[in-house]
């Protein structure tokens, strides 16, 4: 039987301060090519449904040409809402900094969360796609990553991009303070942890890397 993954993504084009961000393209269209060759179906779904907004410093040496048919595929994501999560064997979260605004406290999506870790399936996330998991809770009222090993974009690189004044908040201290025990890497190289059914990469740089982890947990 073909194995299912639903892949959520943000709908947030703008930080707070009115640059553009959104989707970084590699962490979504790598690991959906590396899927797709492992014969993993892969559907993209976001809070509003729609189309993806692209950080354009992720489409700036023509990614756009070489992930041509992800592209298009994102100019109409499903509503998370709307979808019927049960039908998935695991979740995939990639980053850019549009999902620190609208996947963190998500009821919708921290719903999916909770059932795929206490049903024992796949939970994958890339850079700031961890940002997912900020407030979801379990049924017993833990948090979600309460003890969970996990890696993502780490406050080192955040203070390295300059951007550690822009984003709502720092994304590794967040994980942490919520229990998840964060595993650093060094700054902008491929870093992958996985803890049992959770697989999450460090930065763009990771995307490869931890896709192929997620296909072996699947």
């Amino acid at each position: 039987m073909t194995k299912k993954v639903l892949m959520v993504l943000t709908n947030q084009e703008k930080f707070s301060d009115g640059t553009p961000t959104g989707l970084w393209l590699e962490e979504a269209a790598a690991p959906y090519k590396i899927f797709e060759k492992n014969n993993i179906a892969v559907d993209f779904a976001s809070i509003k449904g729609g189309a993806i907004p692209l950080d354009p410093n992720s489409v700036a040496n023509d990614e756009t040409k070489t992930y041509a048919d992800v592209v298009n595929k994102l100019g109409d994501s499903l509503k998370l809402r709307d979808v019927v999560f049960e039908n998935y064997d695991g979740v995939f979260i990639p980053g850019g900094h549009g999902t620190m605004y609208d996947l963190p406290n998500n009821p919708d999506l921290q719903n999916i969360l909770a059932f795929y870790k206490e049903d024992g399936r796949a939970i994958g996330a890339v850079c700031h796609g961890p940002s997912a998991f900020v407030g979801a809770k379990l049924k017993d009222g833990n948090y979600l990553i309460d003890g969970v090993k996990l890696t993502g974009f780490t406050n080192n690189e955040e203070s390295a991009m300059k951007l550690d004044e822009v984003v709502p908040f720092a994304l590794q201290s967040e994980l942490e303070k919520q229990g998840g025990r964060f595993v650093v890497g060094e700054n902008f190289t491929s870093h992958v942890v996985t803890d049992k059914k959770f697989v999450t990469g460090q930065n763009p740089q990771s995307s490869v890397e931890v896709a192929e982890a997620f296909v072996k947990v699947l």
